[in-house]
């Protein structure tokens, strides 16, 4: 079965850099689009970043543009997100994702790993 394995994530202070990766199995992985997302307490979870199939094409949130990075490996069939500059308000549960490329409604989510800023 389709599985998701996230982390680096941790504790850092505010300016400080982290590199999140996740481990994709059970599916040919260099197919599916990848994206991470992102849950504050309280908040909806978020789109952070998303790399296409190749990883030509990246895309970012406004709000983490030209401080996060979306990168993909095919051959190690990971995705991984390197994360400059964090903020406070980066503090969040980051979440792996992808969707079958056949049927979108099949999305898959890894169990999330937790980045939190603060001094």
């Amino acid at each position: 079965q389709v599985q998701l394995v996230e982390s680096g994530g941790g504790l850092v202070q505010p300016g400080g850099s982290l590199r999140l990766s996740c481990a994709g199995s059970g599916f040919t992985f260099s197919i599916y689009t990848m994206r991470w997302y992102r849950q504050a307490p309280g908040k909806e979870r978020e789109l952070v970043a998303g790399i296409s199939r190749s990883g030509g094409t990246t895309n970012y949130a406004d709000s983490v543009k030209g401080r996060f990075t979306i990168s993909r490996d095919n051959f190690k069939k990971s995705v991984y997100l390197q994360m400059n500059g964090l903020k406070p308000e980066d503090t969040a549960v980051y979440y792996c994702n992808t969707e079958d490329p056949y049927d979108d409604r099949r999305a898959y989510w890894g169990q999330g790993t937790q980045v939190t800023v603060s001094s």
